[in-house]
């Protein structure tokens, strides 16, 4: 299969292959392979969230105490408030 690549990034490619202790093209494979790893997972993810029952996530989260976390369970200072 030829692939036309601009010289940039082949270069930024041989070198991250090398760095790898791999081949050009096992490493564009697996480059290959993560990223549609990742559309899928997208993918997936949106599914999963299109089928959320927002009012049963209500329900549940109600029924959890409201108290300080335990020891360790803290945010750290810098955390943004979370909006409701």
């Amino acid at each position: 299969m030829a692939l036309n690549l601009p010289e940039s990034l082949l270069d930024a490619a041989r070198k991250a292959a090398a760095r790898d202790g791999t081949s050009l093209d096992h490493f564009l494979v697996i480059a290959l392979a993560e990223k549609l790893s990742a559309l899928q997972t997208e993918d997936l993810l949106a599914k999963r969230a299109s089928q959320a029952d927002f009012a049963q996530y209500a329900d549940v989260l109600s029924r959890v105490p409201d108290r300080p976390p335990s020891p360790g369970d803290e945010l750290p200072a810098e955390t943004p408030p979370i909006r409701n």
